[in-house]
């Protein structure tokens, strides 16, 4: 009857016990030795055997030892054509009319726009 009155402290898991850490088995204890043989054949130092920061097998190269006695590829001539250019020969626009308000728009000679545009969406 006194059970509901007892705080959450009281629970059935035991904080007294602290789990252990498992020792490697045989197997994981080869298994890691012909890892760090290949790491070593690499020429990469096993992460057991480092001592404090080791530094990167990679270096970054020094940009400013040979700073100016490089040339830029932008002015290489390309391999492909050059791309014909567009031009406008002016036959194919009317004019310019104005459908609605503000909105400018491009008449082309062949089509019926300008009637359209004069009817201003009006059947």
């Amino acid at each position: 009857m006194s059970m509901h009155l007892v705080g959450p402290y009281m629970t059935t898991t035991q904080y007294s016990r602290k789990k252990r850490k498992k020792l490697p088995t045989e197997k994981q204890l080869q298994a890691q030795a012909a890892h760090d043989k290949y790491l070593r054949k690499l020429g990469y130092t096993p992460p057991a055997e480092r001592k404090g920061k080791q530094e990167s097998p990679y270096k970054a190269p020094d940009y400013k030892q040979h700073q100016g006695t490089y040339t830029l590829g932008n002015n290489l001539v390309g391999s492909t054509a050059k791309r014909k250019e567009n031009v406008y020969t002016g036959d194919e626009l009317a004019g310019i009319g104005m459908l609605h308000k503000s909105n400018m728009v491009p008449v082309r000679k062949d089509s019926n726009d300008a009637k359209e545009i004069a009817r201003m969406r009006r059947g």
